[in-house]
């Protein structure tokens, strides 16, 4: 081996594992730390106590507090995509009115997860009950943005499990 190709080897051998290194380093900051998932989930999990209080509570504008304010806030539901705050809020105003029959709610199994510095996507389950039944359930979906410190739903995705 000359060494021409001597010094040719030697570099490359010293090369790969600095690119190995940059590589791993750049998936890794993509990443959510455990800490900030836990503080992710934790905030998320207020917010959809605060907003289980407000529906139990019968406080329509508590419970819509979390959702963006903005004609493109998406509510998915029965296969159809509507759009807007406003159609969101009068979407569940006759759930609240005087003397609608309204079941309990609470949430379960919430997750979320970092999709950068200013958005998360959380899954869960809602559970509507009625003293020792459940009257309704199923999984939905929230893509959430950071917004003047604080989260907020920008996309509803629910569906309701099989009768």
């Amino acid at each position: 081996m000359s060494h021409r190709s001597l010094g040719a080897a030697v570099h490359r051998w010293w090369l790969a594992p600095i690119l190995i290194g940059l590589a791993l380093a750049a998936v890794a900051g993509c990443q959510p730390r455990p800490a900030e998932t836990g503080g992710l989930l934790a905030e998320v999990r207020a917010l959809l106590t605060r907003s289980a209080a407000a529906w139990n509570a019968g406080d329509l504008d508590g419970f819509v507090s979390d959702y963006s304010v903005d004609s493109l806030t998406a509510f998915v539901s029965g296969g159809r995509p509507q759009y807007g705050y406003d159609w969101i809020r009068n979407h569940y105003a006759p759930t609240f009115a005087v003397g609608a029959q309204r079941d309990s709610l609470r949430f379960e199994t919430i997750t979320a997860r970092s999709l950068g510095t200013a958005h998360a996507l959380a899954t869960a389950r809602f559970v509507l009950f009625r003293r020792d039944s459940v009257t309704a359930s199923g999984p939905f979906t929230l893509v959430l943005t950071r917004t003047d410190g604080r989260w907020l739903i920008i996309h509803d995705h629910t569906s309701s499990d099989p009768q």
